[in-house]
C-alpha cells in the first residue's frame, strides 16, 4: 500500500498540488470556461433533439470529410460541445467537466481551448487524409466514412490528457491513454478511433517542440537542474508537505 501511495504521489503529486488550493480557494470561480462549456454542450443536446433544433446545430457544428474545408474549419470549434447523437450526453458532459475542468486550472482557459482545438483539428484533417489514402493502406478509411458526422468532445479530452500528462510528469497516465486509444483502434477499426490518434499525435508534437524550447533554455541559461528538481526548488518544502 505505502508503495502504491508513493506511485501515486509520483505519478499525479504536481498535478494534484497544482490543481487542489485554486479549487478550494475558488470553487466554480476557477473554472468558468469549463463550467460554460458544460452548459453550452448540455443546450446543444437539448436543441439537436427538438424537431425545429437539429438542422441548424447541424448546420453551424457538424462536421463531415465530404464537407468543403473552409465550411469545416468553420464549423470545428462549435463541433467540440455537439454531443454525438448516438452516445450518451452525460459521457461527453463528465469529459468536459473533468478534462477541461483539470487542464483551465494548470493551463488556463485560452491554452486549454488551443491545445483541445488543436487536437480536434488533427483529427478532422486526418477523416480527409484518410479518406484520400483508401481502406487498402493501414491509415486509410473506406470512402463511405466521408458522411459520417463527426462532432463531440473526446478528441479534445484524449488531447488535454496527453498533454497534461507531459507536462506534470504523469507519463504512465498519458500512455495509458495512449495505448488505451491503439486498442480501441485494432478492436474497433473505425472514424473515431483513428481520429483520436490523430489527436494524440499532433499533441505529442506540441509536447515535442515545447520540450526542445525548454531545454534549449536551459542551455543558453547555464542551468544544469533537471525539470523535476527545477519544480521542487521552485514549490519549495511548505508546498512540498502539502501532498
Amino acid at each position: 500500500m505505502n508503495r502504491l501511495a508513493r506511485w501515486a504521489r509520483a505519478e499525479w503529486g504536481l498535478l494534484y498540488v497544482t490543481v487542489r488550493e485554486p479549487l478550494l480557494k475558488k470553487r466554480g470561480r476557477a473554472v468558468p470556461m469549463t463550467l460554460a462549456a458544460v452548459c453550452l454542450t448540455g443546450v446543444m443536446q437539448l436543441v439537436q433533439n427538438e424537431p425545429w433544433g437539429f438542422r441548424p446545430v447541424q448546420d453551424l457544428g457538424a462536421v463531415r470529410a465530404e464537407d468543403p474545408l473552409w465550411l469545416a474549419l468553420l464549423r470545428t470549434p462549435l463541433s467540440l460541445f455537439v454531443p454525438a447523437l448516438d452516445l450518451p450526453v452525460w459521457g461527453a458532459l463528465a469529459q468536459i467537466l473533468l478534462a477541461f475542468g483539470i487542464a483551465e486550472v494548470c493551463l488556463g482557459w485560452w491554452r486549454t481551448l488551443a491545445v483541445a482545438y488543436a487536437a480536434t483539428l488533427a483529427g478532422t484533417l486526418y477523416a480527409r487524409l484518410g479518406i484520400w489514402l483508401g481502406p487498402d493502406s493501414p491509415l486509410g478509411l473506406p470512402a463511405s466514412d466521408a458522411w459520417v458526422v463527426d462532432t463531440g468532445p473526446s478528441a479534445a479530452v484524449v488531447g488535454l490528457a496527453v498533454f497534461l500528462g507531459w507536462r506534470y510528469g504523469a507519463y504512465v497516465t498519458a500512455g495509458a491513454v495512449v495505448l488505451a486509444m491503439v486498442v480501441e483502434v485494432v478492436l474497433k477499426n473505425n472514424l473515431a478511433g483513428k481520429e483520436h490518434l490523430a489527436a494524440i499525435a499532433a499533441v505529442l508534437l506540441v509536447c515535442a517542440v515545447g520540450q526542445f524550447r525548454s531545454t534549449a533554455r536551459r542551455g543558453s541559461s547555464g542551468s544544469g537542474r533537471p525539470p523535476s528538481q527545477s519544480w521542487s526548488a521552485r514549490r519549495g518544502r511548505d508546498q512540498r508537505r502539502s501532498w
